[in-house]
């Protein structure tokens, strides 16, 4: 049994060929179930997120890899209906251990586009469950899931890779609960309805914040946004009269000019009785005027001052990403050697049938001749005689044949595995 890995992801495709093979939830059922029909596919697994689109096949024999590549890529391409061989350059194969560390890697985020981001371990977890709801699991790939969340989990203890903020949205939501520590009192006010205010409102959401306002230009846009965390959607011209009501600002639009100026965040510290904000502008142009930060009790935090912060992190995160490299190269080793005695099991079986089966053979020509009135003890002695003859029969022929054909290491094997001591 073989484990490999088809893929494109951040690294070698453009978002506009990865949204191509991207495997949306509503259609992961399906194709499990499609993939699962292949003659040469034991099990499958398929992980589709944002920056990568992966499949972790099982296959009995590696005879059959060239030719599982082969019909794969022709099973993407029919079921996106595009032609495959446009995207040759962007796919990429991974075969054996180096699948394995691959997988190790994904999931303990060592290989993602933010490295160290949590969120890839639980779509992990989520394409895992889609292929065990589908029944789509070899016990290979049953085992080696088990064994990549077990790793995960060890490289997130032993190691720093998830422990600094990597990412200038995670950066911003980290600077909001230091400052404040208690959610529940806090009102926000999120400005703009972009990628990065989106992005933003989802790490927000598990904090509970008391109240949030989703301030935009249009409302249409805002409404997406607006349902991920039960917001109240203001317009702009809306920010001056609402501003005294929150306590963190945080703002990221296309605006040319600031939409929040000196003038009116004094009025709101009036307003307040002075008590404390944040803003954090996350736009270029700036959408807060630089000038409020000289008024009391006021904390302004621009991209830059966020992106000092990622940036160091971020060196701190590829050195321990060194670190969970060593223990996902030794984790990768040992499930390779689980997965390669895997190979010897049938082999074991069948061995272990043929002694049997010589065993009953001549059990029952002794019962018998015990039957016939035969000497027991001449029964016994012939018995024994012609099973010792039997089960030694294979291995002697194939010692004498490893020595007569100077196969020393084959030799070396086969001594050993019999228990012989070398003279």
């Amino acid at each position: 049994m073989s484990i490999t890995i088809l893929g494109v992801n951040h690294k070698t495709a453009p978002i506009t060929l990865r949204e191509k093979l991207a495997f949306p939830n509503e259609i992961i059922d399906k194709a499990l179930y499609s993939l699962y029909q292949h003659p040469l596919v034991d099990g499958c697994v398929i992980l589709s997120t944002c920056n990568r689109t992966e499949i972790y096949l099982s296959y009995e024999h590696k005879t059959d890899y060239l030719r599982l590549k082969q019909s794969v890529e022709n099973w993407l391409g029919q079921f996106h209906q595009i032609d495959i061989t446009l995207y040759q350059n962007a796919i990429y194969w991974y075969e054996g251990i180096t699948a394995i560390e691959h997988l190790m890697s994904v999931a303990s985020g060592v290989d993602s586009m933010i490295l160290g981001e949590p969120q890839i371990l639980g779509q992990v977890k989520q394409a895992y469950c889609y292929a065990q709801k589908n029944n789509c699991l070899s016990v290979e790939l049953e085992k080696l899931f088990q064994n990549i969340f077990h790793v995960a989990k060890i490289v997130r203890t032993e190691t720093n890779i998830g422990a600094n903020t990597a990412s200038v949205a995670y950066a911003a939501c980290m600077v909001a609960r230091q400052l404040f520590t208690d959610a529940k009192q806090i009102n926000v006010m999120l400005v703009g309805a972009g990628e990065t205010i989106e992005l933003i409102s989802r790490y927000l959401k598990p904090h509970g914040f008391n109240h949030v306002i989703v301030a935009n230009r249009t409302r249409e846009k805002a409404l997406k946004l607006a349902s991920i965390i039960d917001a109240e959607i203001i317009s702009l011209p809306d920010i001056a009269n609402r501003l005294k009501d929150v306590d963190i600002v945080i703002s990221s639009t296309a605006s040319p000019l600031p939409i929040i100026g000196k003038g009116m965040v004094e009025r709101t510290m009036q307003a307040r009785d002075n008590l404390r904000m944040l803003f954090i502008d996350l736009a270029v142009p700036r959408d807060v005027e630089e000038e409020i930060s000289k008024l009391d009790n006021i904390y302004l935090y621009t991209i830059d001052d966020l992106q000092k912060t990622v940036a160091s992190n971020l060196e701190q995160r590829a050195i321990a990403a060194k670190e969970a490299q060593y223990i996902i190269q030794e984790q990768a080793e040992l499930f390779n050697d689980w997965l390669k005695s895997r190979h010897a099991v049938d082999f074991v079986k069948q061995y272990r049938s043929n002694a049997e089966n010589i065993k009953r053979e001549l059990e029952s020509k002794a019962m018998n001749a015990i039957k016939q009135g035969a000497n027991v003890d001449e029964v016994f002695a012939e018995f024994s005689y012609k099973l010792t003859n039997k089960l030694i029969h294979a291995p002697t022929q194939t010692l004498l044949h490893a020595a007569t054909h100077d196969c020393d290491d084959c030799f070396k094997v086969l001594s050993k595995g019999l228990g012989l001591k070398e003279q």
